[in-house]
């Protein structure tokens, strides 16, 4: 499976080669690792993707991708599905970027295309949540088109649903 590009970026499906680097926090000779990646949730969506991939195989299109910036190729943090589409045809996303990466729009770039991809796969459904004081995160997922859709004591649930699966240009629709 190829690269996903948008305007600023390019989603990189992550091999398992790629994901194990991550957990040992050991780039190779190929890998352009911006300061501050992998972050903690980058090796923790790492390790969750390795036991995926041990126990099920590789679960792409529907696995982790690394965000790397078009620019100069440096890997600034992660997103991707939880896990392939469930019997309703809905996914679980997640996402997270260095420090220094934040506040520019990378990440909301990153998960509309994300969910254009998973929309033109029939995936209906996408959903994903933020802890209720990550009020960035929050921000996130609306300027990519997802809604609120509950809360509970800890997070602030958000979802985007298609009625068709006809890929659009945008996620919102």
């Amino acid at each position: 499976m190829g690269d996903l590009v948008t305007a600023r970026l390019v989603l990189h499906p992550m091999t398992v080669s790629e994901a194990e680097r991550v957990v040992a926090g050991e780039a190779d000779g190929s890998a352009r690792w911006a300061p501050g990646y992998p972050t903690d949730g980058d090796v923790s969506a790492a390790r969750r993707f390795l036991g995926t991939c041990a126990d099920t195989g590789d679960p792409q299109p529907f696995g982790n991708y690394e965000i790397r910036r078009r620019g100069d190729g440096q890997a600034i943090g992660g997103l991707g599905f939880h896990g392939p589409a469930d019997a309703n045809g809905s996914v679980t996303i997640g996402y997270g970027l260095i420090p220094a990466a934040r506040g520019k729009g990378y990440a909301s770039e990153a998960l509309r295309g994300l969910l254009l991809f998973a929309r033109a796969r029939g995936v209906t459904c996408a959903k994903g949540d933020a802890d209720h004081d990550n009020i960035a995160s929050q921000h996130v997922m609306l300027a990519a088109g997802m809604r609120p859709a509950g809360q509970d004591e800890r997070v602030r649930y958000f979802e985007i649903a298609w009625t068709d699966t006809t890929a659009n240009t945008d996620p919102r629709s």
